[in-house]
């Protein structure tokens, strides 16, 4: 009976540690079922802004009041009503300051994008062609010295006619060949808004 008693109880121990065993490792396992899943973090979308308005104001140097407006207007983006551009006549033979403005008034209030453009004005260049008889020159710079076009100087020729095309680039090669020059055949990067204003000069 002696013997009896004692391998009964070995295999009450054997009985109770298997017991702890499984409670331990249903435990464990109910441990790692309630540990929440790390949800993913959403890469962030880099939008371009909407550039519905573009404003080119030419002011007579030598009589500040004499002003001139070329203008570009798109309220509803692409795909809607056409834009509506409207040119200027310039005076012959005389220095213009060229400013340009830059608006999204798709909305209730209109956006400011110039302000965007200057403090990012290392990622910005606006570029100028002209079949006109007129040249336009950069007078601000970044950063780093390079033009970036929303202030500058016209000097137009003798009457003529023709286009200005104004192209907003957005992170242009500025350091290529001829880019600060305001050729935009090196320029690279991505065009954020291109308008052909007629021109007359008379």
């Amino acid at each position: 009976m002696k013997q009896l008693s004692t391998t009964a109880s070995t295999w009450g121990q054997r009985a109770l540690f298997l017991g702890l065993f499984a409670a331990s490792l249903t435990a464990c396992k109910k441990d790692q079922e309630d540990t929440p899943t790390p949800t993913p973090t959403p890469t962030p979308v880099n939008e371009e802004e909407l550039i519905t308005t573009l404003i080119l104001t030419f002011t007579d140097a030598a009589t500040p009041a004499n002003v001139y407006e070329m203008r570009f207007t798109d309220v509803d983006g692409d795909g809607g009503n056409a834009p509506v551009i409207t040119g200027d006549t310039l005076p012959a033979g005389t220095t213009l300051q060229l400013a340009l403005r830059v608006l999204d008034e798709s909305g209730a209030t209109p956006e400011e994008i110039t302000e965007e453009i200057q403090v990012e004005d290392e990622e910005h260049q606006f570029f100028f062609e002209t079949d006109a008889d007129m040249q336009i020159a950069y007078n601000d710079a970044d950063a780093d010295g390079n033009p970036v076009g929303l202030s500058n100087t016209a000097t137009t020729d003798a009457a003529s006619t023709g286009s200005l095309r104004v192209t907003l680039i957005h992170e242009p090669v500025k350091t290529a060949a001829g880019v600060s020059a305001g050729l935009i055949e090196n320029a690279g990067g991505e065009t954020d808004i291109e308008v052909v204003f007629p021109v007359v000069i008379q």
